[in-house]
């Protein structure tokens, strides 16, 4: 486990555009970007989000040389170029990808985004990216309420329990890769669409989550291609059922990292 440095103000010029950056850097957000935003600026919020996201460039460089790399945050995928959203202030994943494409190690890439909210930020940045698949499997009635289009988009009925949801990621996957042919997996393993999330209104159980992750670790796996772990949304009543799930997930991708 390695502590991760802050992004540069000039590598997240790469995704977001000068005036947000600016607004952010020095405090100026006004009334309605800090509603969107969900959280109060600070300068450790600032320093948070550099840093969980040069944690996804980190992760994702390591998944490259080694083949698995994960990092203990990330996975803010509501954040725009010009704004921020959702409690997320960068886009780490997009960041990661024009970073990696920048230093010539990187091309092609699949997002498969398993927050419960649909990536509608990466779902724009990536937009007019035609060596960037985006797969965002979320809940229909759920935030965001205007949606992106992203690569497919999967919108799943409030309530949907473990057996459909495994079965519509599974199909998923089966459209997605074989458009994307990627050279490097991104994968959002949030822990929100489980049955108690506060946010989530999907069913799914822990068990369930971690079919999940079983089902993307080990595609990435026989596609013998690159996977990079974020963890995404958890809100949880008790903070403990979220790190549970987060935990699981982790041991999964260490499992693989770090063979017996």
């Amino acid at each position: 486990m390695l502590e991760s440095g802050a992004a540069s103000w000039d590598a997240l010029a790469l995704v977001h555009t000068p005036e947000y950056l600016g607004r952010v850097r020095d405090g100026t957000l006004g009334v309605r970007e800090v509603r969107g935003l969900g959280l109060p600026w600070s300068p450790e919020l600032v320093e948070r989000g550099r840093r969980s996201s040069q944690g996804t460039v980190e992760a994702a460089r390591d998944a490259l040389v080694d083949g698995w790399g994960m990092n203990l945050g990330g996975g803010t995928h509501l954040a725009w170029a010009g704004a921020g959203k959702g409690y997320c202030l960068f886009n780490d994943v997009v960041l990661a990808t024009r970073v990696l494409r920048a230093a010539g190690e990187l091309n092609r890439v699949l997002i498969v985004d398993c927050d419960v909210h649909q990536g509608d930020g990466t779902a724009a940045l990536c937009a007019d990216d035609p060596e960037a698949f985006t797969l965002s499997v979320h809940g229909a009635a759920n935030y965001p309420f205007h949606r992106e289009t992203s690569g497919l988009d999967v919108d799943l009925p409030t309530g949907t329990a473990d057996d459909g949801y495994l079965s519509a990621l599974s199909d998923a996957l089966d459209q997605a890769v074989p458009v994307a042919r990627p050279d490097l997996i991104f994968f959002l393993a949030g822990a929100d669409p489980w049955e108690g999330d506060g946010l989530g209104r999907l069913a799914v159980s822990k068990a369930g989550l971690a079919a999940r992750d079983a089902l993307v670790l080990e595609l990435a796996d026989e596609l013998g291609v690159p996977c990079c772990v974020t963890m995404a949304g958890g809100y949880a009543p008790d903070v403990h059922d979220t790190v549970d799930i987060a935990f699981a997930t982790a041991s999964a991708v260490a499992a693989r990292a770090v063979p017996a």
